[in-house]
């Protein structure tokens, strides 16, 4: 029988180091091999040169025009107004999509009938369908009043003086956008946990400050890649807007190679103008969703840089004991 004296009277022992440097003899731990991942870089990266190559010593580009012509004040006006459609866009569409989101989670069933309708129909129809719809308008609504319904009108203007191209890019579009955006904020609010807005409702938090301040924050995890991502869209959807005359970025580069006959590299001016943009949206839309993700994880994922200081610090850390192990 073991007693309580016997146990704290033996002597404790360490187990031993199982590890290599302490003791010679024992068999030293290698990591697994990958060849093939090497080998398929090394093909990637063959691949990318070969393609690099032909694109920077391919005399048809003539990067000395693409260069005359980037920042010419045309190619930037047109830079200016393509920014300008894609943010006006965004934020209409956005929030005539988040209208629609709350109507179609409604408990009225002619709101949601109504918000499905809407969507159904603008996510049926082509984008350049209903551009030229809207840009012919005035077909079917020679004029447009103001006044009591079904009663005399007190102001009357005609369609074609109000509806000019810049203003029917725009709403033709955020109508457009609108009705991918209300399915993209649903998407979001119904990922929230419904005992999120329990709880809310428990506190004696109405139902609107309720979607405010606790359903909203929590869902704008699911809804900001997807907003990215359609940001992005939208940015290069603007272009579209090229065949309504409309002056955006692709419209001043079409103006300019039909006088210059430049074309290859007037359009190597919009898709380096259209690709430095994106890449920018793209930074952005990495940060916000880092900072919607604090309230998801307790550490954060670390930010490009900080991904580039650590590689640094372990590829100095691994020359430094291989500098170490020659030396002994």
């Amino acid at each position: 029988m073991v007693t309580p004296s016997d146990v704290t009277s033996a002597p404790v022992t360490k187990p031993p180091r199982l590890t290599g440097a302490a003791d010679p003899g024992l068999p030293k731990i290698v990591p697994r091999r990958h060849p093939g991942r090497w080998v398929t870089a090394a093909a990637a990266l063959l691949v990318f040169a070969m393609v690099l190559n032909s694109v920077v010593r391919n005399q048809a580009f003539q990067w000395s025009v693409v260069g005359r012509y980037f920042t010419t004040p045309a190619v930037l006006d047109g830079l200016l107004l393509t920014l300008w459609l894609t943010a006006a866009v965004m934020v209409l569409g956005f929030l005539l999509g988040t209208a629609l989101a709350v109507m179609r989670l409604s408990g009225n069933p002619v709101l949601r009938t109504l918000s499905w309708g809407y969507v159904w129909i603008f996510r049926s129809t082509p984008l350049l369908v209903q551009l030229l719809f809207w840009f012919n308008i005035g077909a079917l609504y020679p004029t447009l009043g103001l006044g009591i319904p079904f009663g005399p009108e007190f102001v009357t203007v005609k369609t074609v003086n109000l509806l000019g191209p810049t203003l029917t890019a725009v709403i033709g579009l955020t109508l457009h956008e609108s009705a991918y955006a209300a399915e993209v904020v649903r998407g979001g609010i119904l990922s929230v946990d419904p005992g999120q807005t329990e709880a809310a409702q428990a506190l004696g938090l109405s139902r609107r400050r309720t979607l405010r301040r606790v359903v909203i924050p929590q869902a704008m995890r699911s809804i900001v890649p997807t907003a990215g991502n359609m940001l992005i869209g939208t940015l290069k959807g603007t272009s579209i807007v090229s065949v309504l005359a409309v002056h955006d970025l692709l419209y001043s580069v079409q103006l300019i190679y039909n006088q210059t006959y430049q074309i290859i590299p007037l359009l190597m001016v919009a898709t380096l103008w259209y690709i430095a943009v994106t890449s920018v949206l793209s930074a952005g839309q990495y940060y916000i969703e880092r900072h919607y993700a604090r309230g998801d994880s307790r550490v954060l994922p670390p930010t490009p840089p900080q991904r580039l200081r650590r590689h640094l610090s372990a590829v100095r850390t691994r020359l430094a004991a291989r500098t170490a192990a020659d030396a002994r």
